[in-house]
Formats: C-alpha cells, sequence, structure tokens
C-alpha cells in the first residue's frame, strides 16, 4: 500500500486594500496567516499564531519617542516589516500598522512551522520542531529574518511576505504582553488558543481566560 500523500493548500497573495490600517485589529487579524520567507534552498513557512500589539502612546514601543535612523521601518505605511537586533542577540520582526507617519507595529512572536522545518532546523539541530518558531528571536531564526528584510513590503515583496490559505481561527486567546517592564499591564497579547506552538506561560495561554474574583 502506497503511503497517503498530503497536499498542503496554497498559499495566495493578500491585497493590501483587505488588511487592517489599525495596530489591534491587525494583530488579531493576522493570526491564522501565513509568513513566508525566500532562504537559501528554497521557501520556509509558519502560521502565524502569537502576536503582541505596540500602540506609539505606551513608552514600550519604540515609536513613542519619534521616528529615528533604527525605527524609521515603523513609521512607513501599514504592511512594512520592521526589524531591529534585541540585546545584540536575537532579530524581531514586527509588522508596520497604522498610516505613513504613525510610529505602531505589531511583533510576531510565534509560528507553528509548515514547510521547510529541515532548513529551519539548519544550525539549530537541538532545537525541537515544536519550538523553532517559539518566540520572536527563534521566529526570526527559523525564517532567516535580519536587518536585510527591515522596511521590505510584507504584502507584496518576493523574500518575506504573509499570505493566506484560506485556515481560520476559531478562537483568539488575549493576555498581557510578555517581558517588558514599561506599560506591562497592557492587554495586548493575541494568540491563537489551544496552540501548542505558544511562547508564553501556561497561565497566559489559560483559554478561556482565568476570571478574576
Amino acid at each position: 500500500m502506497s503511503a497517503q500523500v498530503i497536499i498542503e493548500p496554497p498559499v495566495e497573495r493578500i491585497a493590501r486594500g483587505s488588511v487592517p490600517r489599525d495596530t489591534i485589529a491587525l494583530a488579531g487579524w493576522l493570526l491564522g496567516k501565513v509568513l513566508v520567507s525566500q532562504v537559501r534552498g528554497g521557501q520556509v513557512s509558519g502560521r502565524i499564531v502569537e502576536t503582541e500589539a505596540y500602540l506609539q502612546r505606551e513608552a514600550a514601543c519604540h515609536g513613542f519617542r519619534g521616528k529615528t535612523a533604527r525605527n524609521r521601518s515603523l513609521f512607513l505605511e501599514h504592511g512594512h516589516a520592521y526589524v531591529y537586533l534585541c540585546y545584540g542577540t536575537s532579530y524581531m520582526l514586527n509588522v508596520s500598522s497604522e498610516a505613513a507617519g504613525v510610529g505602531e507595529g505589531v511583533l510576531l512572536r510565534a509560528l507553528q512551522p509548515l514547510t521547510g522545518i529541515e532548513r529551519m532546523q539548519r544550525g539549530r539541530k537541538h532545537v525541537r520542531p515544536a519550538d523553532l518558531a517559539r518566540g520572536p528571536g527563534r521566529l526570526a531564526a527559523a525564517m532567516q529574518v535580519d536587518l536585510r528584510h527591515d522596511g521590505l513590503d510584507l504584502f507584496t515583496g518576493p523574500r518575506l511576505w504573509i499570505g493566506s490559505d484560506g485556515y481560520e481561527v476559531a478562537d483568539i486567546g488575549v493576555s498581557v504582553r510578555i517581558g517588558l517592564t514599561k506599560a506591562a499591564h497592557e492587554p495586548l497579547r493575541f494568540f491563537v488558543a489551544g496552540s501548542p506552538h505558544l511562547s508564553g506561560s501556561r497561565l497566559l495561554n489559560a483559554w478561556p481566560a482565568p476570571q478574576t474574583p
């Protein structure tokens, strides 16, 4: 008996006009979408399962004090990549989320690897497949994203882009963001409820969210 062949649905481009031009709306809308990266030797892709919104009004946002040479991509029209190096060790991939000139964005925190898993593991054989893109630093490493991707259009570009394979998220969880000291109380982290690929703690990933007395 021959092995069953599983055919993945194609990932289609998304028209910019259908992309929300609002930071919080975009953070939820991105869940379930597919991030695709062209890397050496082929392509890798993963489903977005966790995001965080950053609003210019709060101190944790890189746009809080205005535009600089480092954060200028955050101020591009919604749908562009803002990539920065965190603590000199890990790259972080964000999506600009408002009209040009507004410094707000959505951090991509975790992916469910879909294709090219063997490429994601190059140089990281010690990392379990389930953990390859769990957390923003690992996500960027798995997709081979670095400062060369900063400023790219994520809906029209050929190297790094976001598309859809028709998957619809059943339940979206919400929690405070992770690892912050400024504006730490803001409930601006969004995630696919029940996903085994989330980077948060069990408490943060609880769904439904625990009720406070």
